[in-house]
């Protein structure tokens, strides 16, 4: 069976969900996906949403790469907004040892100063 990626975050009457076109990227492919921001009063309460790449063991967590993303210049359709968003690989992406992970972590900024997030893992081979 085929792991899917899973991101969702809830607030209010707004669901924000990150889909990527595979949680695995092999060496020489671009991380590719779209968030889907759903709910009537999205556009009022979300500042901006930060795409987060990060490594993460035990006892630490590095960000590796990480992708800021405004509201105003992305497609709307009725009341769901559709923001693409590509990460592409470079060496740090490698992983040194089995006792790390590669996390993408979605942090949605909202305008009245909370800040709501979910991440889940990619493999990166």
């Amino acid at each position: 069976m085929v792991r899917q990626f899973m991101s969702t975050i809830e607030y209010k009457e707004m669901n924000v969900n990150t889909n990527i076109d595979g949680p695995n990227v092999a060496f020489g492919e671009t991380l590719s996906g779209t968030i889907y921001i759903e709910g009537e009063a999205s556009e009022e309460l979300v500042d901006y949403i930060e795409i987060a790449l990060l490594k993460r063991s035990v006892v630490d967590e590095d960000i590796i790469a990480k992708q800021s993303i405004e509201m105003m210049s992305d497609m709307k359709s009725k009341e769901t907004w559709m923001i693409p968003f590509e990460m592409v690989p470079d060496e740090r992406w490698e992983m040194e040892d089995e006792e790390r992970t590669l996390m993408l972590r979605t942090t949605v900024y909202l305008k009245n100063g909370v800040h709501i997030q979910d991440e889940d893992a990619i493999t990166y081979e």
